[in-house]
């Protein structure tokens, strides 16, 4: 017979707060490390560093190894630094800065990477580790060493150096005061970017969805609704006008919806994904069916956004909801088993660290976000701005994708929380576990035609990795691979220069074709790949018909002011 459970000891309020303390402090102590640190563990770093170095120092001879061998041929020395190819950098003294700065980046390379034993993870991570300090100790971003900055500063008498230092304390002061930076003033949404005529017909606690006014006599009977990642504001779809995707579905025909998201507060903390299925994807595709009744949709969805819409179209079709006409995937991952280098930053402790971080704030801030990204591309986005800024004396003119890429928004704590360790650490999309309503949802369950995009030199979600939706469904799916990168392959309009594409269509239910196999059988299309995707939505709509109404005033759902709304406004 089994004892009874004898009750436990009762803990009093004041003994729970007592013990409750320390969490509060811990989670105080690690926002304290995330400000300083940029938001990386140090128990990440800590454990990849020791387990590199502990296997290093188990394997002498491979260290002696290395050490004897002769320095690399020139040929290979050109991988840290492209600004160091530059014929400045042939001449005496500066070539030998360049050829020992090589030298070394390549025997530190060899001496980091290829350790027997070494977890994978800690491995990357290494690797990563020393490829930043090399960016960093670059002979080009040093005033002494950089031939270029010598130059142009013997030829201005030094004005470029007093240029420098302006630029230097105006963008301290505008990051003190939380401004946008210089130049980014001339691009104010609903004046000169975000410029497409259309209405907001809804707007909830945390969205607003803008229909776009016609401008053709007819247009396809099949609207359009364009879901944009909330990790930045929508109207990276509809920059200038002349390199807005929302304004060309316009002008082909398309009657086209987009959800514009609020950008949340610390009140928001408790946003999770169900939230933005509810009050994104499904309160707008209830909308788009009441101004259109009976009307499937073509549904596209751009980096997060897309992920979440692959969930919502997996739920559509689990629960026979067939709203949808096609799905379009614009460099959106499903599978996150090789995410790229963003993987770094997301394991167990790195998780648990930023929890912390965000619950203390209620979010993650877009500086903190940016942080991350720029760190995977350091010479591009770190390095060689602050060369041209602070030594040469340079200020690149603003562009419209430059202040959209500043106008950043915040990730709600749960929501952050459970997009990183849902999808990102289990893979749980991939492997049937992610959860929609509490039941599990399967991609292979999507039976509409899908457009599927990725962009090559994409480091934010790898071409290879969108790539992966091919394994999980088996619906008619047409992959495109553009030139550019996560944003600038995504805005590449007719008529943009150096611009190409290849395309492959597989039938439903066809054999898969790996992505070395996709480089050699598709060919290659020079241009934009937007006339494509504009005519692969054509081919899946039903003939033309007259314009629907803007909104639905007699249904609910009347015009509720001009787009591009209010919620894009908030900083």
């Amino acid at each position: 017979m089994r004892a009874a459970r004898q009750p436990g000891p009762r803990i009093s309020r004041k003994d729970r707060a007592v013990t409750e303390q320390p969490n509060e402090f811990d989670r105080t102590l690690h926002a304290a490390w995330g400000r300083l640190g940029g938001s990386i563990s140090p128990a990440t770093q800590m454990l990849a560093w020791s387990d590199w170095a502990l296997h290093c120092a188990s394997q002498p001879g491979r260290g002696v190894g290395l050490a004897l061998r002769h320095a690399l041929p020139p040929a290979q020395a050109q991988a840290h630094d492209p600004r160091l190819a530059a014929d400045d950098w042939a001449a005496w003294p500066f070539g030998m800065y360049r050829d020992a700065f090589e030298t070394t980046g390549h025997r530190l390379l060899a001496l980091a990477r290829g350790v027997p034993g070494v977890q994978h993870h800690h491995a990357q991570w290494v690797d990563f580790a020393m490829r930043q300090a090399l960016e960093m100790a670059s002979p080009a971003n040093m005033f002494a060493t950089n031939p270029q900055v010598l130059k142009k500063t013997a030829a201005t008498a030094g004005a470029n150096l007093v240029a420098g230092a302006v630029h230097g304390m105006e963008d301290l002061q505008r990051q003190v005061l939380g401004l946008p930076p210089v130049g980014a003033e001339a691009f104010r949404p609903g004046h000169e970017v975000a410029l497409t005529p259309g209405t907001v017909v809804l707007r909830n606690e945390l969205v607003e969805l803008i229909q776009y006014a016609p401008t053709t006599p007819t247009v396809h009977a099949e609207p359009v609704l364009l879901v944009s990642a909330w990790i930045m504001k929508y109207y990276v779809l509809d920059l200038s006008p002349h390199n807005s995707l929302i304004r060309y579905l316009v002008e082909q025909g398309h009657t086209v919806f987009a959800i514009s998201w609020r950008n949340p507060g610390a009140a928001d903390a408790q946003l999770g994904m169900d939230d933005y299925l509810r009050l994104g994807v499904s309160a707008s595709l209830d909308a788009i069916d009441t101004i259109l009744p009976r009307r499937r949709v073509h549904a596209v969805g751009y980096c997060l956004g897309g992920t979440l819409m692959a969930i919502a179209a997996a739920a559509m079709a689990r629960d026979h909801d067939g709203r949808l006409a096609s799905l379009t995937l614009l460099a959106a991952q499903t599978d996150f088993t090789e995410p790229g280098e963003i993987g770094l930053f997301i394991d167990d402790s790195q998780l648990a660290f930023l929890e912390d971080i965000m619950a203390r704030q209620g979010y993650l801030d877009s500086a903190q976000m940016a942080a991350a990204f720029q760190a995977l591309r350091p010479g591009d986005l770190v390095w060689g701005p602050m060369v041209r800024h602070y030594l040469l004396g340079e200020r690149p003119p603003m562009t419209d994708l430059m202040a959209w890429n500043a106008d950043g928004t915040r990730m709600p704590y749960r929501m952050h929380a459970d997009y990183l360790r849902s999808l990102f650490l289990e893979n749980a999309l991939a492997r049937g576990r992610y959860l929609v309503h509490g039941r599990p949802v399967s991609l292979n369950d999507i039976d509409v035609p899908v457009f599927l995009l990725g962009t090559r030199t994409d480091h934010v979600a790898p071409w290879r990795s969108v790539y992966k939706f091919n394994l999980m469904c088996n619906a008619e799916v047409t992959f495109v691979l553009t030139e550019g990168g996560h944003n600038a392959g995504i805005l590449s309009e007719p008529g943009h220069a150096h611009r190409s594409y290849r395309s492959l269509r597989r039938p439903a239910n066809g054999i898969y074709v790996a992505p070395d196999d996709f480089l050699d059988r598709s060919p290659e299309i020079e241009g934009s790949w937007w006339p494509g995707l504009a005519q692969w939505l054509a081919a899946h709509s039903s003939p033309k018909r007259r314009p629907p109404a803007m909104g639905a005033p007699r249904r609910g759902l009347p015009p509720l002011g001009d787009a591009p709304g209010t919620y894009v406004l908030a900083r």
